[in-house]
Order: C-alpha cells, then sequence, then structure tokens
C-alpha cells in the first residue's frame, strides 16, 4: 500500500443532515466553539510551548529509529487454525489488532500503508513490514475506527477495505471522512460515548476517552474520538484508541468490566502531551482504573511519533509493572496468540542490535 496518493485537506465536501444533527445533539460537542471537547477540559495543546520539544527534537539524542531489524512472524497458518480459548489476538503493528472473539473477527484501527501521513512521499515511515498484508487476512466481521488521526485512519487502508465491503463502527463524525474513502454510508455506525451496536454477532461500545481529532490545521475536533468495549458471546476487550488519563475509566470499569484483555496505548508520550497521552505509568494507572487483568500495550514500536527511543514505551511499562505486579503481555509482532495461554513479557525488542 502507500502508491503516490494524496489527502486532501479541505473539510467542504457534504455531511448528511442526520450526521450534523446527531454531532450537534451529542454532549461532547460544544455549539459555542463548533468542535467536540473532552469533559475534563484538557485541550491538546503543548505544555511548555514548541520550542523546547523542537530543541529536543534536534538534540535530545534519543534513538527514535530501531537499531536493526525487527523480528515478524507471518500469522497465516495459526489463523488457518481454530483458536483454543475463544480469544485469540494478532498485533499487526502500532494500533492495528486482529481480535479473535469467540469466532468473530474484530481489526482495530487498520494501517497498513508504509507512512502515517497526508501524503505518500513524506512523514513517519515504519519500522517493520506488516506482518500479513490487508488481503492476506481471514475473512473479517467488522473493522473499528478510535478516531481520526493519520496513525489510526489510514486513507490507502481505509480504500482497500471499502472494496472488500466489510462493516465499519466509528465515533461520531468520522463517518463523513469514510465515505470521501468510497466506504458505503450504509456500512458505516458512528456512536456517541455511551452507544452500543451490533455487527456480525459482536456488540461494540463507545467509552469516553481524553484526546483530540483531526487531519489538518483547520478541522481540530470537528470528529469525536473513544475508546471501546468489544465484546462476543463469552469474551470482552477494552481498547483505549489514543487517550491521557480520565477518572471515566473507573465508571468504565462499573459499567462494562471485567475484561478478558486490556489494550492500552503507551507509546507517543511526552510530560507536554500528557493530557492526551497515557505513556507507560499512566498506563499502568488506567489498567488498574479498568479492573487489571491482562494487559497488551500498544501504539509503539511502529512508527516514530514521539520524542523518546523507539523502545522505551516497553522497557519503561515492564519495569513498572514488575514493581507493581501487574500481567503485561508483549507479543512479537505478527504473533497470533491466546493470552490464556501466555506466562508473561516476552523483551524481544532488547535483542534488536
Amino acid at each position: 500500500m502507500g502508491g503516490g496518493y494524496h489527502e486532501a485537506m479541505s473539510t467542504s465536501a457534504p455531511v448528511s443532515s442526520l450526521r450534523d444533527e446527531r454531532v450537534v445533539a451529542s454532549p461532547q460537542w460544544f455549539a459555542d466553539a463548533g468542535v467536540f471537547r473532552n469533559p475534563t477540559g484538557i485541550r491538546p495543546d503543548l505544555q511548555g510551548g514548541l520550542w523546547p520539544l523542537m530543541g529536543e527534537y534536534f538534540f535530545g539524542g534519543a534513538q527514535r529509529r530501531p537499531p536493526g531489524e525487527l523480528p515478524v512472524l507471518a500469522p497465516h497458518e495459526v489463523w488457518a487454525r481454530r483458536d483454543d480459548t475463544g480469544l485469540r489476538v494478532t498485533w499487526l503493528g502500532h494500533s492495528t489488532v486482529l481480535l479473535e472473539l469467540d469466532g468473530r473477527r474484530v481489526l482495530t484501527d487498520p494501517v497498513f500503508a508504509e507512512r502515517v501521513s497526508p501524503v505518500s512521499f513524506v512523514g513517519p515511515r515504519r519500522f517493520h513490514p506488516v506482518p500479513a498484508r490487508l488481503e492476506e487476512l481471514p475473512p473479517l466481521d467488522v473493522v473499528l475506527l478510535s478516531h481520526d488521526h493519520y496513525d489510526h485512519l489510514c486513507r490507502p487502508t481505509m480504500k482497500a477495505i471499502a472494496a472488500m465491503q466489510v462493516p465499519v463502527v466509528t465515533a461520531l463524525g468520522v463517518g463523513a471522512r469514510l465515505e470521501r474513502f468510497g466506504v458505503a454510508p450504509e456500512r458505516i455506525t458512528e456512536l456517541d460515548w455511551g452507544e452500543a451496536t451490533e455487527v456480525g454477532g459482536v456488540r461494540l461500545t463507545a467509552t469516553p476517552a481524553q484526546h483530540f481529532s483531526g487531519r489538518a490545521a483547520g478541522d481540530r475536533n470537528k470528529t469525536l474520538w473513544a475508546s471501546w468495549v468489544i465484546q462476543s458471546s463469552r469474551r470482552k476487550v477494552f481498547f483505549s484508541g489514543d487517550t491521557g488519563l480520565t477518572p471515566q475509566f473507573v465508571d468504565i470499569c462499573r459499567a462494562h468490566g471485567p475484561f478478558d484483555l486490556v489494550m492500552l496505548e503507551v507509546g507517543a508520550f511526552h510530560p507536554s502531551w500528557g493530557g492526551i497521552h497515557l505513556g507507560p505509568a499512566n498506563a499502568l494507572e488506567a489498567f488498574r482504573m479498568l479492573g487489571g487483568g491482562t494487559l497488551l500495550p500498544v501504539h509503539w514500536g511502529t512508527f516514530n511519533l514521539g520524542l523518546h527511543a523507539w523502545n522505551e514505551p516497553a522497557e519503561t511499562l515492564l519495569t513498572l509493572a514488575e514493581q507493581q505486579g501487574a500481567r503485561i503481555l508483549t507479543p512479537v509482532l505478527g504473533s497470533a496468540f491466546e493470552p490464556e495461554q501466555i506466562d508473561g513479557p516476552t523483551p524481544w525488542w532488547r535483542e534488536v542490535r
């Protein structure tokens, strides 16, 4: 994927009146400013300003790309077999995860392009090949999109998924973008926080997250962002999307927990944007608030989107988790695994030279 595509930066494409009505009726929509907002008041503005970050970017010294080739497994043979426990998970990189719950398949935030960028020839480039091409995945029941940032909503990937005619569930307002990428309106379901839908035997519930949205300077926060509860007949998974630490995680646990697996973002963190990204320490606190269990860290190890070393999110997470006794799984990219059959972390990244 990746060719010579270019995404138009205009937001003037028509949006259905029904979508408009749902957006403005949302408790998260602030009509005075014409945007969605976090209930906590947290904004995505850089704390401390831009110039210190620029200095850190050019002179910080962190190794933001792996020094060598990352190990990647091919999951195809495992996918061809039935799982034993009713929950099988394949981390394909960043926040792209194939979830198999009681025979149903959900693909989260699919990014299969070479770069996360409005253009194909510049922007953060992936560290590793995708373990399987999109067309090599087993048949999907639904695609889940947490929000519209480039490293979560990938235009060339979604154009390919549109041709596959797979249903897509996402947050309020994002459907207009999907329609421009070729996804048929009848295959798009947009949810506000607290709303749920059932697609292909999977129940998907949009839950609060503390983040922001937008793909250009003039469209910030015009669409909603969300975390998600993904549930089959016997299994239940939580997927954070992108978020900072919010007390609403306690409410999510009370309403929807316990979870068989909690997937939380840990990468692209920095004190200057600590309110909108978790990072390792806050991910462990969010994990506790969500009821604990088993944590799969995502949103790291694929793209250079932060100022930290490429492996720092996982290293810090494991150090803190060992101190707290939290159960963390760190599968090799492309590993199709069943969480109940894994003993604990496998720090594969320490072998990269």
